[in-house]
């Protein structure tokens, strides 16, 4: 009888293995974000949080910060921690009969020294994506952007921001019934998740109205306010640019609570200076 021996071949490939190209799925997000393709959005519009490095029980914060950067922080543990919300949009308010009020009154409470609108910050503030609280107002881009990073996230994109909105409900005409549709004609804003109705596709909240909210990027200051034509009655201010404008704009999207049927998934302004505040102005996060 033959006997066959088989010589073992050994392969050895250099450099990292194929199956390390693929590209990471992600399946699910943190509880504060939804899943838009493979981008987990904020689900909520941004509260600003200052949190100390002790509570009252005098045990140390570094747990809430921990679940501040992870996404699972509540109500519950920020009021625990003693942490302080920053700047709430219900401290400036417009008249909904007043479109061209640019809502810049900025009440107290205000951002502290240490986290100036150039974002030039020396002590950290987060931002949180949380329902049942006013969402942070009179930020400038720079903040926004800082409060952001700071809690492991960043600003969406104009793309990223266009795709989390799609599907939110745009009421014919403008219309608010003050409950449940988004708020785009109180004349403030609500709390974040409370108009059930104003969800997107893939469960954002709030992309309509409440507060415009900034995207990452900067554009050439913008002069004309032209409109979409019959595409969209939304608001469209991105046509032209000002060459004595005092800097670049960034952009912001959504529309507020005090632009009506000018609020939608197509609303975009151009004519905002990153440094600049504004009380239906604020932001949301993705990781």
């Amino acid at each position: 009888m033959k006997r066959v021996v088989f010589g073992l071949c050994v392969v050895v490939l250099l450099g990292t293995p194929a199956l390390a190209y693929l590209p990471r799925v992600i399946t699910r997000c943190p509880p504060d974000a939804v899943l838009v393709g493979q981008i987990c959005v904020d689900a909520y519009e941004a509260s600003v949080w200052q949190v100390p490095p002790t509570n009252s029980s005098g045990l140390s914060n570094t747990q809430l910060i921990y679940r501040i950067k992870r996404g699972t922080v509540t109500l519950a543990d920020l009021a625990a921690g003693n942490a302080n919300l920053i700047s709430p949009s219900s401290t400036s308010t417009c008249t909904p009969s007043e479109p061209g009020k640019d809502c810049s009154t900025c009440d107290a409470p205000v951002f502290p020294d240490t986290f100036p609108a150039n974002g030039q910050w020396t002590q950290p503030l987060y931002a949180v994506s949380v329902a049942g609280i006013q969402p942070t107002g009179c930020v400038s881009w720079f903040q926004a952007a800082q409060a952001c990073r700071l809690s492991g996230k960043r600003l969406l994109t104009n793309l990223e921001w266009q795709d989390a909105a799609a599907g939110t409900p745009d009421t014919v005409g403008g219309a608010d019934n003050g409950s449940s549709d988004c708020n785009i004609n109180s004349g403030h804003a609500v709390h974040a998740g409370s108009r059930s109705n104003c969800k997107s596709s893939w469960g954002a909240f709030d992309m309509i109205g409440n507060v415009d909210e900034w995207v990452a990027e900067w554009v050439p200051y913008a002069t004309g306010c032209p409109g979409w034509g019959s595409f969209s009655d939304d608001f469209m201010c991105f046509s032209g640019a000002n060459d004595t404008a005092l800097g670049p704009a960034a952009l912001t999207r959504g529309g507020s609570f005090v632009f009506g049927a000018r609020s939608g998934v197509f609303a975009i302004f151009g004519g905002d200076l990153p440094y600049a505040k504004e009380g239906k102005v604020g932001f949301r996060c993705v990781r």
